[in-house]
């Protein structure tokens, strides 16, 4: 069961880029389509945000191991689907997540941190 996720985030496309943004989007699909095939993920879920007046118009949640998904945000492919990207969004992020044990594990860590303090 996925203990960590992988938060990818981006805004608006950058004005002339439609075109690349639909297909960097198909492409980075079908990349996480063969990741989770191969077990180096567990699953991902992409979303379109509708207009709501923010920075975020969509994201990517990828779930997994988090020694897998470390070693993802370093992986060569990963980095360039990243670069590629910044040059079709503004204001493109990637933000690790924790879940399951790993959250409970950060919760009990913060709960201790919190008893320093009283």
């Amino acid at each position: 069961m996925a203990d960590a996720g992988l938060f990818i985030g981006w805004g608006e496309v950058v004005r002339g880029r439609e075109v690349e943004a639909v297909e960097n989007f198909s492409a980075t699909l079908e990349y996480f389509a063969g990741l989770q095939s191969d077990g180096t993920i567990e699953s991902f879920e992409p979303v379109l945000l509708e207009p709501h007046g923010g920075d975020l118009d969509g994201f990517i949640f990828v779930r997994g191991d988090a020694e897998k998904l470390a070693a993802l945000r370093v992986d060569e492919d990963f980095q360039d689907i990243l670069v590629r990207a910044g040059l079709i969004v503004d204001r493109l992020g990637v933000v690790g997540a924790a879940m399951g044990a790993r959250l409970e594990h950060q919760m009990g860590s913060y709960t201790a941190a919190i008893a320093t303090f009283a």
